[in-house]
């Protein structure tokens, strides 16, 4: 419920504080697993896209946002779990792969970090696409175009669902990464949507 409540807070918040226009909701399945993967901007991104979608999304999240009190409660409420960035974080991946197997959303932002924060192009981390090859949901590219400037124009764009079929063992690191630039590659282009 208290996911829910935030959803709505969120969607007065960015409705009275920025020029948000959302595109493509009509592609976002109601059912069965999904990895829901968007450009990372800000750390208002989460909120940003998941208020408005009509089922629940968890996110993985940075475990530094779990040390700071007010972001911890707000982000535990949204679903968010921990990951230990940089390191193979074994306990973040069976998470992620247990809510697929459940028929749950999770949100990923495959850059890894705040584009902004990077300044300039950030090449993305495969875990993503290996998470769909594994899984088998589909992955629903979403891009956040503007900036957070307050009464800003910004552009929410929910692309098509897509599928990427194989076994992650048979595919080489070249391979995966190739795959989450073909990813990233999408999510950018929904800018012209």
């Amino acid at each position: 419920m208290f996911y829910w409540f935030l959803a709505k807070v969120c969607r007065v918040f960015f409705s009275v504080f920025f020029r948000v226009e959302y595109k493509g909701l009509d592609n976002v399945p109601n059912e069965g697993p999904l990895l829901v993967c968007c450009n990372h901007i800000s750390l208002l991104d989460m909120f940003l896209f998941a208020c408005r979608m009509k089922r629940r999304v968890y996110f993985m999240a940075k475990k530094e946002l779990f040390r700071i009190p007010v972001i911890n409660i707000i982000i535990k409420a949204l679903g968010a779990f921990p990951v230990n960035r940089g390191h193979g974080d074994l306990n973040a991946v069976k998470t992620t792969l247990h809510l697929l197997s459940e028929g749950k959303a999770v949100g990923i932002f495959p850059e890894g970090t705040r584009r902004n924060k990077a300044r300039g192009k950030v090449r993305p981390k495969s875990g993503a696409v290996l998470f769909a090859v594994e899984s088998g949901a589909p992955i629903l590219p979403v891009g956040i175009f503007g900036n957070y400037r307050l009464f800003s124009r910004i552009k929410v764009v929910y692309g098509k669902p897509y599928i990427l079929t194989g076994n992650g063992e048979k595919f080489s690191k070249a391979d995966l990464q190739s795959m989450a630039d073909d990813l990233m590659d999408r999510i950018y282009s929904l800018e012209q949507e």
